[in-house]
């Protein structure tokens, strides 16, 4: 018997071929599915737009009816298109297309009448449709159905007649035939108290609305219910972990941390940083296994801040370990933790994939004893014979970079779970982290510590090279010293951006020894020449480092005023961020110059303006959400976390908050969703889980 949840296959219309065709281009296996399919975008069919009024309502998706009078093909390669003038009594427009030209020169004929639909523009002060949407008059639009629904599809999916028409003619056969299968996931005293539609009118209303506030209605039921239930899978799996993972309690603030905190602190702590120092002490108190985030800006001081929670956990004979994503920043965060401790008795050792086994062989029995308070490192931590006596806190930076098993590989070093204290120097919206990272608390230090002085941003192109030349001299005369980072490491036959092997010959030649010192580091180097180059730039025998991206994080030069980077269209955002906050962590005025060819993609001159615009890493990663969206942001894109139909993470902020306080209320009292009233939520969610695994996947 064919229900709801059958195969698309039996779905009348459809048949085995346009089934196939469903599953593997649009990911729909079942009815129910093609109902959770949904409109992006509605077309008016009530309203058609004067061509007369279009240049009032330039960028605006709209549809107009008119007769096409010429079409012509012209221009050549890139260039080609197919240009056809439609006019009504007002005026007159054209309707442009670079692709599938044959097929609409096929189509389009002169002298009948057609509906386009699409965002003009103006060019050559004439109003122009790029790729409209076009259809015949007596075809354009289905009867009694004033919002014609727009769905996503392919042209595989167009050949076979599932274009938005197709769609949605086989949704009302679904609705006609199965809706009252539609079962409600809510339960009603949420529905009321949200005032909420119920489940079976949002999805008729999604896609056959009859009016605006239909489509509001529609949305805001099923955008709330996207969310709630990861939402509810997040805080029930962090529940689970605390109930199931007892803390050590560490109630002690000793000599170590006094000492260090009275005697050896380089600066005065910020405020942001003594709340975020308060909070997890609360969780050290708890007796529950801390797990949280601690996002901080460059430079913000969350190394000086985890050391300070280290030597707590080392005042309550505990051994902490802390595990950072490359050598470089493992060895930077060795060197500037042992600087910091001074003369006081904590031993710190790094181990690397590089650490030599002579080394090993003293080191890891010193560990196993208890002997050695802090150990760094890389992924080397996670080796099997890497084994602690009494391990209390596991820090992990840069957390995206490591997967969940290198972690897990950590965590089973001790007894009972260690607190684990995760940080990041890439800038979390808080939209996303309450998605992404909803299973952790999250703590922000969002201040700078005193006597940092902004770094003046500058946007230059390389015409200006004599201006930029001018300035590094300047800088390196003064004793300062300078970082200039390319895109690539050799010449690429696709891509023509700057490359860093010829940028050293060209730095060689423009700044000549002896006078001059360069050193150059990447990503294929090996370790020990890595290295050597960079100790030679820190120690300030050379004043040039040119370098790739393997500078983002973690290199602390204070002497280092002026950051180069070369292309810098060609880097997104947040590295764009993260590089900059290589300088100016010194006492001194710092300068980043962000170099570009003068011709720039809208969205590149977009970062480039953002960049000189603000040095607050989150507005950069909000903007940076806002201009592509949350699937590079942090990894979301490889945790499978944000494939929302409906929501925007950045228009919903209130959806999303609503659902996370709603799920934590209900949880609170009934943690496995046991009593009856919230009998609909345990099966739905047990559904969701089972229909979509990779949806609700911890990265």
């Amino acid at each position: 018997m064919v229900s709801l949840y059958s195969s698309i296959t039996y779905l009348k219309g459809v048949g085995d071929k346009k089934a196939d065709i469903f599953r593997e281009e649009l990911e729909i296996n079942t009815l129910y599915d093609l109902l959770n399919y949904y409109p992006y975008r509605y077309v008016d069919k009530s309203r058609f737009y004067l061509i007369k009024d279009l240049r009032t309502n330039i960028n605006t998706y709209l549809q107009i009816k008119g007769t096409i009078i010429s079409k012509e093909i012209i221009g050549e390669y890139k260039t080609r298109r197919l240009v056809c003038k439609i006019q009504d009594n007002s005026g007159s427009a054209l309707l442009v297309w670079f692709n599938n030209i044959k097929y609409f020169d096929d189509i389009v004929r002169i002298n009948e009448q057609y509906v386009a639909f699409g965002k003009p523009t103006l060019f050559n002060n004439s109003i122009n449709i790029t790729h409209p949407e076009l259809s015949s008059e007596d075809k354009s639009t289905w009867k009694d159905i004033p919002f014609q629904p727009m769905y996503n599809s392919t042209d595989k999916a167009k050949r076979a007649g599932l274009d938005s028409r197709g769609i949605s003619k086989l949704c009302q056969t679904v609705l006609s035939l199965y809706s009252n299968e539609i079962r409600e996931t809510l339960p009603a005293y949420l529905v009321k108290k949200l005032n909420l539609i119920d489940r079976k009118s949002a999805l008729i209303n999604i896609h056959f609305p009859k009016t605006n506030i239909d489509i509001e209605q529609a949305s805001k039921r099923l955008k709330f219910e996207e969310v709630f239930f990861m939402q509810l899978y997040l805080l029930q799996i962090q529940q689970k972990t605390a109930n199931a993972n007892r803390g050590y309690i560490l109630p002690k603030v000793g000599n170590y941390f006094n000492t260090f905190y009275h005697q050896h602190l380089p600066f005065e702590l910020t405020n942001a940083q003594k709340r975020v120092i308060k909070e997890i002490r609360a969780d050290f108190l708890s007796g529950k296994q801390m797990n949280r985030l601690l996002q901080g800006d460059v430079g913000s001081g969350k190394t000086i801040t985890a050391l300070l929670v280290m030597l707590i956990t080392i005042d309550n004979n505990f051994q902490c370990c802390l595990m950072a994503p490359t050598e470089i920043l493992a060895q930077q965060h060795f060197n500037s933790i042992k600087k910091m401790l001074g003369d006081m008795n904590v031993t710190v050792s790094l181990l690397t994939g590089s650490t030599k086994n002579s080394i090993r062989k003293t080191m890891l029995p010193e560990v196993e004893k208890g002997n050695i308070n802090i150990l760094i490192g890389t992924h080397a931590l996670c080796e099997d014979n890497v084994l602690f006596k009494k391990l209390g806190l596991v820090v992990i930076d840069e957390q995206h970079r490591f997967g969940v098993e290198q972690r897990a590989k950590l965590w089973r070093k001790s007894l009972a779970p260690p607190h684990i204290l995760v940080m990041t120097a890439t800038p979390i919206p808080r939209t996303l982290a309450m998605t992404v990272y909803g299973d952790l608390d999250v703590s922000v230090i969002d201040e700078l510590p005193s006597g940092r002085k902004p770094i003046k941003t500058v946007h230059l192109y390389k015409r200006d090279s004599m201006q930029i030349n001018n300035l590094l001299r300047n800088q390196i005369a003064r004793g300062r010293q300078v970082y200039v980072v390319f895109p690539l490491i050799q010449e690429s036959e696709k891509l023509t951006y700057s490359n860093l092997m010829e940028g050293y010959e060209d730095f060689k030649r423009i700044y000549p020894e002896p006078e001059y010192k360069i050193s150059c580091i990447h990503g294929k180097m090996n370790t020990e020449d890595k290295e050597r180059e960079m100790q030679l730039f820190k120690e300030g025998s050379t004043q040039i480092l040119l370098a790739t991206t393997v500078i983002e994080v973690g290199i602390d030069v204070p002497n280092a005023t002026v950051m180069v980077i070369e292309n810098a269209e060609r880097f997104g955002l947040s590295q764009l961020h993260q590089l900059r906050g290589r300088v100016g962590r010194g006492s001194d005025q710092s300068l980043c110059v962000l170099l570009t060819d003068f011709e720039l993609s809208d969205d590149a001159r977009k970062r480039m303006q953002a960049m000189t615009s603000t040095n607050n890493g989150f507005e950069i990663a909000d903007f940076d959400l806002k201009l592509r969206g949350p699937g590079d942001i942090a990894g979301t894109k490889q945790s499978g976390m944000l494939n929302f139909k409906l929501l925007n993470i950045i228009q919903d902020e209130k959806i999303i908050s609503t659902s996370r306080a709603i799920a934590k209320e209900i949880l609170s009292s009934d943690p496995l969703l046991e009593e009856s009233k919230n009998r609909e939520l345990k099966e739905s969610l047990e559904l969701i889980k089972k229909e979509r695994k990779n949806y609700y996947q911890i990265g």
